[in-house]
């Protein structure tokens, strides 16, 4: 939402809303800059945020994107270049550039500089791999060496260091599944009948068509990586070179991996709350408190008036009526690391193997050794020279 134009895609809120309150950090980037970081928004909307409260009001951070929100609330992020002022900088990104590198030899790079920071990453995470690798490049000092140092900080904790702002409290509207993800469907039809395909189709003629020509599109960086412009590619790039069925195809397909995208997003961001508030005690982690959404007629008793008590309770200083959710305990290893020899896999966590070990994939290869095992035992059964004795053992491999 940081971005000018494109107000469908990006879901902001309409102008009418806007004039309700004020609003900050909607529409200022232009949008082909490629190189916008969650620092330059922090660095944009912690002065804010103190603008705010020298005025004797009170900042709502609504998200909304998971790792800015966390640059808010914690001292979690590494400036690895001092820049002049609070714009994009104008140069080419180093991580940009490492993430054109070959998984293996940005994972390699990485294990020889920060070994620790390597065991914890994923080979093929990209992303961040190049980020850790272009920490050390530009500060000198290995990633995870500096990630230490700010949990290490008086009131740091598992998340980071210490809460920017000690007296911030959490709101997590939450809603059934099902009614969820009705709700996600009915947005999605609701942004193409107000002229999603419209503004996608001018921005794709005007930005993108000729990267694509070029085959130079980029959908990892920038805007582009906003849901909704990958998902309709086909359709664009075809739009007049195809059949008028095969592009109404093309289209509904679009839509409807928008909306298979939009609700994995939603579930991801329930899962970061979880993780990141419910399942990691400590004294820098904010109370959280559960508004249920699932029926929008109880809005008022619900979502609106509880919200509001809790508010005023810490404005005032006193306890809440609302009991905060408590913490969940949480025993998983997210940083456990198995090889898969079956499947030639290396999966990192304990919820993601149990979840390998389920796959199709995995229970195929299984099931192929097996059957490979049980032909190598019939075949040195018959060669056997008048040995009738067979083993007991029925070549059956445990799941590993």
């Amino acid at each position: 939402q940081v971005y000018k134009g494109l107000d469908i895609i990006t879901n902001k809120v309409s102008p009418q809303e806007q004039r309700l309150c004020r609003h900050h950090m909607i529409s200022f980037v232009d949008p082909l800059v490629s190189n916008y970081t969650v620092v330059d928004f922090r660095d944009k909307a912690v002065p804010l945020i103190s603008y705010i409260f020298a005025r004797d009001k009170i900042p709502i951070v609504v998200g909304g994107t998971n790792y800015y929100i966390e640059s808010l609330l914690w001292k979690v992020l590494i400036n690895t270049k001092e820049k002049a002022s609070s714009a994009p900088r104008p140069d080419s990104d180093r991580k940009v550039e490492l993430e054109q590198l070959d998984s293996a030899e940005l994972h390699r790079r990485l294990s020889q500089v920060d070994p620790e920071m390597a065991a914890k990453l994923h080979p093929h995470d990209k992303r961040k791999v190049a980020r850790s690798l272009q920490v050390f490049e530009e500060t000198g000092i290995p990633h995870s060496q500096i990630l230490h140092q700010q949990q290490e900080e008086e009131g740091g904790g598992p998340l980071g260091g210490p809460l920017k702002y000690p007296h911030s409290c959490i709101l997590w509207l939450h809603a059934d599944q099902a009614a969820l993800d009705a709700r996600l469907d009915k947005r999605v039809d609701d942004m193409v009948a107000a002229g999603l395909l419209e503004e996608l189709r001018d921005f794709h003629r005007r930005y993108n068509q000729q990267k694509v020509a070029e085959n130079r599109q980029d959908y990892q960086h920038g805007i582009f990586q906003s849901i909704g412009f990958k998902e309709f590619h086909e359709y664009l790039v075809s739009e007049g070179n195809c059949s008028p069925e095969t592009s109404a195809l093309l289209l509904e397909k679009g839509i409807q991996a928008l909306k298979q995208v939009t609700k994995r997003y939603a579930r991801r961001q329930n899962k970061w709350v979880r993780n990141r508030f419910l399942k990691r005690p400590g004294p820098n982690v904010p109370p959280v408190y559960g508004l249920e959404v699932s029926d929008v007629q109880r809005w008022e008793e619900d979502v609106l008036k509880p919200a509001l008590e809790i508010v005023e309770s810490f404005i005032q200083g006193r306890e809440p009526p609302a009991e905060p959710l408590r913490m969940e305990q949480d025993e998983e290893n997210k940083r456990s690391h198995r090889v898969c020899e079956l499947c030639a896999r290396l999966i990192i966590g304990d919820r993601e193997w149990a979840a390998h070990t389920r796959s199709k994939s995995h229970l195929h290869h299984l099931k192929k050794r097996r059957k490979l095992e049980a032909s190598g035992r019939a075949r040195g059964t018959m060669g056997d020279s008048g040995d009738t004795e067979t083993s007991d053992e029925d070549g059956s491999l445990p799941v590993p």
